[in-house]
This record gives C-alpha cells, structure tokens and sequence, in this order.
C-alpha cells in the first residue's frame, strides 16, 4: 500500500476517536471548555515538536514572508473554528450523542471538501454526475449513521407507586 493510504487511514483512524476520547474528556472535567483548551494544547505541543523535527531532519527552514506560512496559519486558524464549533456542539447538547455529532462533522467536512476543491479548479460551469452522486451518497450515509449509531441513554428510575 503506498504510504500517503497508510496515513490517510491513520489519521480517520486517529479522528474516528477522536469523539470518543473528547466524549470521556468531557464526562471528566467539570467545564465543557477545559476539553478546549487540553486540545490547543495538545495540537501547539505536537505540531511545534513534529513540525520541527520533520523541518530539521529535511535541512527546511520556513519564513512568516512566505505566502505559504499565512496559508498555513489560516489552515491552522479554520482547524481551530473547527474544535470551537465542535465545543461549541457538545455543549449545546451533542454530549449526550458523541458519535453522532462526529459523524455530522466528518461526513459535512468530505462534503465541502469536495465542492472547495471543485471552485479552486475553476469548474464551476460543470459539475460531473459523479460528484452529485458522492455528495448523495454521503449525505445519505451521514443520515443513516447519525440515525442507527447507538447513543447511552440516561437511566431512568422507577415511578414511585402509589398503593391505595
């Protein structure tokens, strides 16, 4: 398998837990922002170390006067809307089902990914029935996941009974 699979698989892999993992963050921590904030931190740590490991071990040096850097940076600051909107989610309700939220999340992103790709090309005239079926079809897999993943239900206490 040629290596750019293996990593794309990694890292559905990666985001497919990603919920998962934010789901027990949140059980565990008394504020729905302090989830947030673990993330930040984790992807400043993880992409400062790595990004400069991989930069040194290539002899790369990078420059904020590089268009590519602000590219970067905006690529950066949409990741982060991203987390906030996914907070922003959870907190509004989406707690009570992870699994469905991410799968909105990540079945939307394959979505507009597609048609951002498709304006960039500057094909905007002709859409191929390929991609209309795509999109079909993946919205229509986001619906039936979202409406068959199974989501813990609070438990319910018996009705106190009243013995005349």
């Amino acid at each position: 398998m040629k290596a750019m699979y293996t990593y794309a698989l990694l890292t559905g892999l990666f985001w497919g837990c990603y919920g998962p993992a934010l789901a027990i963050a949140r059980g565990q921590l008394k504020s729905p922002w302090a989830p947030y904030l673990a993330i930040g931190i984790a992807y400043l740590v993880w992409a400062v170390v790595c990004g400069w490991i991989g930069m040194k071990a290539r002899g790369e040096t990078i420059s904020i006067s590089n268009p590519g850097f602000w590219w970067a940076f905006g690529a950066g600051t949409l990741g982060a809307f991203g987390a906030l909107s996914l907070t922003l989610a959870m907190v509004s309700g989406g707690s009570q089902m992870p699994q469905v939220i991410m799968a909105m999340v990540f079945g939307s992103a394959v979505l507009v990914a597609a048609v951002v790709a498709f304006i960039q090309l500057h094909n905007e005239h002709h859409v191929p029935l390929g991609l209309w079926i795509g999109i079909v079809a993946v919205a229509g897999g986001v619906i039936l996941i979202s409406y068959n993943t199974p989501v813990k239900h609070p438990v319910r206490t018996a009705a106190p009974t009243v013995r005349l």
